[in-house]
């Protein structure tokens, strides 16, 4: 069974984000839509989700001293 598409509005409330960072993580290749209604594009709540991980481990790795 395939999950539901939702909005990016959606996806946003889904992991604490805004409707931006969800078009920001699209522009840097963490999530891809999975589907368009119109002119909005959709996205799979678990693709969102894995995007959510990858972006959050991204932030929280320690970075090497200068």
């Amino acid at each position: 069974m395939t999950s539901p598409l939702i909005t990016a509005e959606l996806a946003a409330d889904e992991v604490g984000v805004t409707p931006a960072t969800i078009r920001k993580w699209v522009q840097r290749g963490h999530l891809r839509p999975a589907g368009t209604e119109g002119r909005r594009r959709l996205y799979r709540l678990e693709d969102v989700f894995a995007a959510e991980r990858a972006t959050h481990y991204a932030r929280t790795r320690p970075h090497p001293p200068p």
